[in-house]
């Protein structure tokens, strides 16, 4: 493929295009001080436009012998069997005027000598001499003799050479199997992945770029008082959970199985910085933990100027539609970053103002309704929980030893009432009856969650109308038994009303399912099952999968900024006394329970097929699309998730197909054996001896395999993500606390509910304080970076050399916008009414593209936010 070169004494000419430390550097910035201002030399927002303009001005640092470079040949070996190493030589000139390069990317030619002797350059060597690191974002090589141009795709941080103990590598953006790697290449490409490894000592450092595994054991800080304790998660079959990016760090004084807080390791090419919009986002996150809660709380608390209740329901809308007055200069004390400004608008008042979430965009009040509630069982933001109820009363699978009966005590008495002409029995053999059950979650947890709360485990059984439609029929509230867990359970069960105090309790009812399903929502469908279980499986390419590998190709558009996402939600979203223990009803349980429910997690049950056919939702139906026939027709989030599950598979297997002729390849294909053994035996440690697990001896297993990933990361992700805001920025709509139990008769809380149903629900659901960092957090949450890349799209033109894969993944992309025009056209139709209900909210979280903010739509190739 080479061809034969004749040429001697020419030099060869690169561009290489890289960009100075970072213009908007997070960690210069500090915190927000007792005068309110970010010490950055003034404000922030000026000092960027003044940072940004300086970088042609520093751009000549990179020249003189400042940063060298070596090819490396992918034909020619030295006398030791490696490619040869090329003559050092230097940046040459600064090219200003290169076309379509951002405003804060800097090119620069190099020239390297060059003869027929050396042959084809398939990789180099580059040193930074500066004390600064810099991003290298690509290099090209042109006038290479038969042979156009060779591409090296890098967007990788370069520190000072002294910070690396091997000299930074890059290859081409060739795809080469292990066994076909050029022989010259192949000492490099396990070199570079043994860099990649470490040696799992040590605490890891900034300019690192070692990937190792850890158990969750940073959560908690032991040594800041008991209130801080918590459990050790993974390495056990107590608490089996994914893995984590190992960071090193010492052990805390009081318990020497938990690492004492602090900077979280994150390799440094994980952190993005100033290319990504999205860590504005998170830096706004880090942000909100550290100086909005408290500034809030001294507001609300301290200062006493706004009570910690709403009154009525219009106060609650009036975050959107007025505002809350703040004392003068709390917002300027909490919003002087671009992220922040953003997120708490002020409209030159001092009024903290969130934008109306589209939940009650048409109607203010549809999400009081039953029809409502059900469709966003299937079509808001946690749709995948329900099943189809197939044997009644519902069972419980906690074990009686411990937890006596926890069966279900509805009866056929309760919904016979609901059901119209049909039995029990009729609704059940003709698939209407669903079931939505928290009961088994959260049951093991109430005495605990309930010495500061309310709450009750829940079960809720929905009826399928004849319209497609979903209906509450029964609503069974239960807490454990008032002897003691071991008891059992006393459960109450409820039945819609729509008129008189019946009608109030009925609404409260709902709201306890809601709280259920918010916390087990951002707990299991957000956090566990994506954010958490992609992580194994990014440390184990990084380790194993070389960048010439063509399945490291695949899956890295797919792992983009996850890990640095992860790392900053161990930091303040799930930690001990952070934003998601002050704000979900479990609390200091709350990553304790995705533990419980990670024991029970199968890897290929993540396939959205086998997800529905597990939760009786489908059927295998060869006749059908899809092959599945849906119990539930309109279903918004399957229907529209088959044709994406469908359309990644078909990328998968076209792209797979190229490397992969046969099961034989798959077998002998090394790093991919070793790829998916660690992934599997450390990276899911706890779950290596399942039977479930793929064995990685067919190419069916590895193309089920890297769609499982892909889906997880991409549209799955997005399903349960990019809708938080939108429906739940109502609080009314999503509560994530509650505060008491039903009122009983000849209380005085049974007679303020009588005299007012709104402050009784107001008084029972997530308080002001608690709401606002709610909003906040999950406006930040569901918005979508200006750069973001969506699903079918490629950050860098030439992500590989190989003209078949591109076209294939041309194939994928067309598909995708086929699909998001059959998902407009469902909208449209007025006979699928789960599809936009009576809030009037079309079903558009699977459209694969957006704009930038808060749209309610767009699938990331990643898990980014």
């Amino acid at each position: 493929m080479f061809g034969i070169l004749n040429n001697k004494g020419q030099k060869i000419k690169g561009t290489v295009v890289l960009m100075p430390k970072n213009v908007l550097d997070f960690n210069a910035i500090t915190s927000v001080g007792k005068g309110g201002v970010i010490n950055t030399a003034g404000n922030i927002i000026g000092g960027v436009t003044g940072i940004v303009g300086g970088v042609v001005d520093t751009a000549t640092a990179f020249l003189g012998r400042n940063v060298s470079m070596q090819l490396i040949s992918a034909t020619k070996t030295d006398a030791n069997g490696k490619g040869l190493v090329g003559k050092e030589t230097f940046l040459s000139k600064h090219l200003p005027q290169l076309p379509t390069l951002g405003a804060r990317q800097d090119a620069f030619s190099v020239f390297f000598e060059y003869d027929a002797n050396f042959g084809i350059p398939g990789a180099f060597y580059i040193r930074n001499y500066t004390q600064a690191e810099f991003f290298l974002v690509s290099v090209t090589l042109e006038d290479i003799p038969n042979r156009e141009s060779v591409q090296f795709i890098c967007n990788s941080w370069v520190y000072n050479f002294k910070s690396y103990k091997k000299d930074r590598i890059f290859f081409t953006n060739d795809t080469y199997l292990p066994s076909q790697t050029p022989a010259p290449l192949n000492h490099y490409r396990e070199e570079e992945l043994q860099t990649l490894r470490g040696d799992g000592t040590g605490e890891r450092k900034e300019a690192d770029r070692v990937y190792d595994y850890d158990i969750y054991n940073d959560l908690g800080n032991p040594d800041g008082g008991d209130a801080l304790v918590r459990p050790v998660l993974g390495g056990s079959s107590t608490y089996p959970y994914p893995r984590r990016v190992r960071s090193g760090r010492k052990p805390t004084r009081k318990d020497p199985k938990s690492e004492k807080p602090g900077v979280i390791y994150v390799p440094r090419d994980e952190n993005f910085g100033h290319l990504k919009s999205s860590d504005f986002l998170m830096y706004g996150i880090k942000s909100l933990s550290q100086n909005v809660i408290p500034l809030f709380k001294s507001v609300i608390f301290d200062l006493n100027f706004t009570p910690n209740e709403f009154d009525s329901f219009d106060e609650v809308r009036g975050l959107f539609e007025g505002g809350i007055k703040l004392p003068t200069d709390i917002l300027s004390q909490i919003s002087p970053l671009p992220a922040l400004k953003e997120i708490f608008r002020t409209d030159g008042e001092q009024v903290l103002k969130f934008p109306p979430p589209h939940v009650i965009k048409v109607s203010k009040s549809a999400w009081m309704t039953d029809e409502e509630f059900g469709r966003e069982m299937v079509a808001g933001v946690n749709p995948n929980v329900i099943r189809l109820l197939q044997e009644f009363p519902p069972k419980s699978t906690l074990d009686t030893t411990v937890y006596g009966d926890q069966n279900s005590t509805i009866t056929k008495e309760h919904l016979a009432t609901n059901l119209g002409d049909i039995t029990v029995e009729e609704a059940l053999n003709g698939k209407k009856l669903f079931l939505l059950d928290y009961h088994d979650a959260f049951m093991p947890y109430l005495e605990r969650i309930n010495i500061n709360a309310k709450a009750y485990a829940t079960r809720t059984i929905l009826f399928l109308k004849d319209d497609g439609t979903l209906k509450p029929i029964a609503i069974e509230l239960s807490l454990p038994h008032s002897n003691g867990v071991q008891y059992g359970s006393e459960s109450k069960v409820f039945l819609p009303a729509d008129e008189g105090v019946e009608s109030t309790i009925w609404l409260l009812a709902k709201a306890h399912v809601i709280v259920n399903d918010s916390c087990y929502h951002q707990l299991i469908s957000h956090w566990l099952n994506t954010h958490a279980v992609v992580e194994p499986f990014i440390i184990a390419t990084n380790r194993h999968l070389s960048v010439l590998h063509p399945i490291n190709k695949l899956l890295f558009p797919h792992f983009r900024d996850t890990i640095n996402i992860n790392g900053l939600a161990r930091q303040s979203l799930i930690n001990a006394g952070g934003i998601i223990e002050q704000t979900f009803l479990p609390g200091p349980n709350s990553v304790e329970i995705s533990s419980i429910v990670y024991r029970d997690w199968v890897f290929t049950d993540q396939a959205l097929p086998a997800d529905l056919i597990k939760r009786g939702l489908a059927v295998e139906d060869p006749s059908s699309p899809h092959g599945l026939r849906l119990a539930l027709e309109d279903y918004p989030y399957a229907v529209d998730g088959l044709e994406i599950w469908d359309a990644i598979k078909a990328w998968v297997q076209d792209y797979v197909s190229l490397y992969y002729p046969t099961d034989e390849v798959v077998q002998k294909d090394t790093e991919l054996q070793t790829w998916w053994k660690e992934a599997v035996e450390k990276g899911h440690g706890d779950l290596k001896d399942k039977p479930w697990w793929p064995k990685m001896q067919t190419v069916g297993d590895l193309v089920q395999s890297c769609s499982i990933i892909i889906w997880t990361a991409s549209a799955l992700h997005a399903a349960v993500n990019f809708g938080q805001y939108p429906y739940g920025g109502y609080i009314l709509n999503r509560p994530t606390l509650s505060r008491r139990f039903i009122p009983e008769q000849g209380t005085p809380e049974y007679d303020e509910m009588v005299k007012s149903p709104q402050k009784a629900y107001l008084r029972t659901i997530t308080p002001k304080f608690q709401t606002l960092i709610d909003l906040s957090v999950i406006e930040i949450l569901s918005r979508h970076a200006s750069d973001e890349v969506y699903l079918g799209e490629r950050n860098d033109k030439f992500w590989t050399s190989d003209t078949r894969a591109v076209q294939a993944f041309q194939k994928f992309g067309s598909k995708l916008s086929e699909i998001e025009g059959k998902i407009h056209g469902r909208n449209k139709d007025s006979s699928l009414k789960n599809r936009t209900g009576p809030v009037e909210l079309p079903y558009t979280l699977l459209l694969r593209s957006s704009e930038e903010g808060l749209t309610f739509r767009g699938i990331p190739n990643s898990i980014s936010i």
